[in-house]
Formats: C-alpha cells, structure tokens, sequence
C-alpha cells in the first residue's frame, strides 16, 4: 500500500481535505461528528502525515480527536504561505492550501506530479515529522 499525505485546511467551521496519493478531495465540519467522518474517509489508506497549519483556537479540538490515531504535522502558516509563493500561486482559498505543495516537510524533496500545481512528496524521513508540537 502507498503511503499518502493528508493536506487539510482548519477553518471554524470546516476542515478542507486532499488526499495526495489519488486527488481525492472532501469537506468535513470542524466538530466531532466531521472528525469521526473525516477518520472514516482515511480507513484504509496508509497514512504517512497529516498536514495542517495552528489556525488560532479552531485546530485545537481537531489535534485533541486525532493526535492518537494520526500523523499530526503541523507548519508554521507563514514559511508555508512564503513557499507557495515561491512556486507562484497566488489565490489563497481553503481548498487550495490543502492540497499544495506548501505542505512539504524539512528534508522532502517536492517534485510536481500534476495534482492542481502540487506535489508529491518523496524522500521523507520519520526524523523530520514533529507530531503536533
């Protein structure tokens, strides 16, 4: 089984969701009855991280309900939105920061793989993830 990266966008009331290994993409509410949706979506899939940025006080319940079962990464908001930059996208909607390439990790090497301008990673090390820190 591959293993994937989960990109998800923490709103108040939503968490946008895409799934790199096949494009896949699905809206969750932000509440308990999205997390227990959101983990039936991922049954089956090898999940390698689960990529997200703090969104102040609205991504606290979502680590709380999934730090257990999940890879949690969280990226620091503005060296994500700065690599976005650097790879030219400009329109910020929640749908598109979960699945760009800004989700890379330190020590991944982001090759364009055609998913909407984003990317796959390859080379991650388990050294490199820092569980909801």
């Amino acid at each position: 089984m591959t293993e994937t990266t989960i990109g998800i966008d923490i709103s108040k009331a939503t968490l946008d969701v895409h799934r790199l290994s096949d494009g896949a993409a699905a809206q969750f509410s932000n509440d308990k009855a999205g997390f227990r949706a959101l983990t039936a979506w991922l049954k089956g899939h090898d999940i390698a991280r689960m990529v997200y940025e703090p969104t102040g006080p609205y991504h606290r319940s979502f680590e709380v309900a999934l730090e257990a079962g999940f890879p949690l990464v969280k990226v620091n908001p503005l060296q994500a939105r700065r690599f976005a930059q650097s790879l030219g996208t400009r329109v910020k909607t929640d749908a598109v920061p979960s699945r760009r390439c800004k989700h890379r990790l330190p020590g991944d090497r982001c090759t364009d793989a055609g998913h909407d301008g984003g990317c796959l990673f390859s080379g991650s090390t388990a050294s490199n993830i820092n569980k909801s820190a």
